[in-house]
């Protein structure tokens, strides 16, 4: 098999399905056998355990949790030393050295993806350790259909995570206190979260192909004595921006300490 995947969660089940649509070649695993199974079914693919995966799988994805890495990696690692295969990691915090000295001296690509990949719009930053150029290029040119793929420096993935790993849950509270305000001055409730919604994707848009930075975007918007500027008063002056950039800063803390 060319893709192997431990844990099909919500994240590890998005993946497959973004891989599944270059390729069938794929055996899957999960604790929980009835989830495993449907997945395969619905996408044709092949169900196993995680030894059936070690031993047959080339790239492997490592789909848990990090507080159970070393476990579920201490039970196949005889299994992995054999066949060498490249291993995927998608736990926050675990550096490739980390997973090198759990499972055994062989390549480990280090992913950090969002749940946006459900959609095909997730970003994956991604960098790897003793992975020949040829292999990235083929994991990156099968992982397309996922979204955006980053290259990134491992030292900054934690940090890179803490953006846009963690963004779309601080994305979408932002979406729902502007939906919340909208409801309040009489707008329904789907009209005021399609509206947060469609507004979020053009704005994103707009910024990813300017060449204008956020505060030249945000002033292009802003009329003198007009209604932007009253809203974006009130940020300024709730310290909006420092909140926001508390935010990350948790995100990044917990994710070292995950490392640890």
């Amino acid at each position: 098999m060319k893709y192997g995947f431990i844990g099909c969660g919500n994240m590890g089940g998005a993946l497959i399905r973004a891989v599944a649509k270059q390729t069938k070649d794929i055996m899957i695993a999960d604790f929980d056998s009835v989830k495993a199974i449907s997945l395969a079914k619905e996408l044709g693919l092949t169900v196993g355990d995680n030894k059936e995966i070690a031993q047959s799988c080339d790239r492997i994805f490592l789909g848990v949790k990090p507080q159970v890495m070393a476990e579920m990696l201490g039970e196949i690692k005889d299994v992995l030393n054999l066949k060498k295969p490249t291993l995927i990691s998608m736990a926050a915090g675990l550096t490739t050295n980390k997973i090198k000295e759990l499972a055994g001296d062989m390549p480990v690509i280090r992913i950090m993806p969002n749940t946006p990949v459900s959609v095909g719009e997730g970003v994956i930053l991604y960098c790897s350790n003793g992975v020949s150029c040829d292999v990235v290029n083929d994991f990156v040119d099968d992982m397309q259909y996922s979204g955006k793929l980053y290259a990134i420096d491992e030292g900054l993935m934690d940090a890179g995570c803490s953006v846009s790993g963690c963004g779309p849950a601080f994305m979408y509270t932002f979406a729902a206190a502007v939906a919340k305000g909208g409801t309040e001055c009489g707008l329904s409730e789907q009209q005021a979260i399609e509206f947060a919604a469609a507004t979020m994707m053009g704005a994103a848009k707009m910024l990813l192909t300017s060449d204008k930075t956020p505060d030249e975007l945000t002033q292009a918007v802003c009329s003198k004595g007009g209604s932007t500027i009253e809203g974006v008063t009130v940020l300024k002056n709730s310290e909006f921006e420092n909140i926001v950039v508390d935010c990350i800063k948790a995100a990044y803390k917990r994710n070292k300490e995950l490392g640890k």
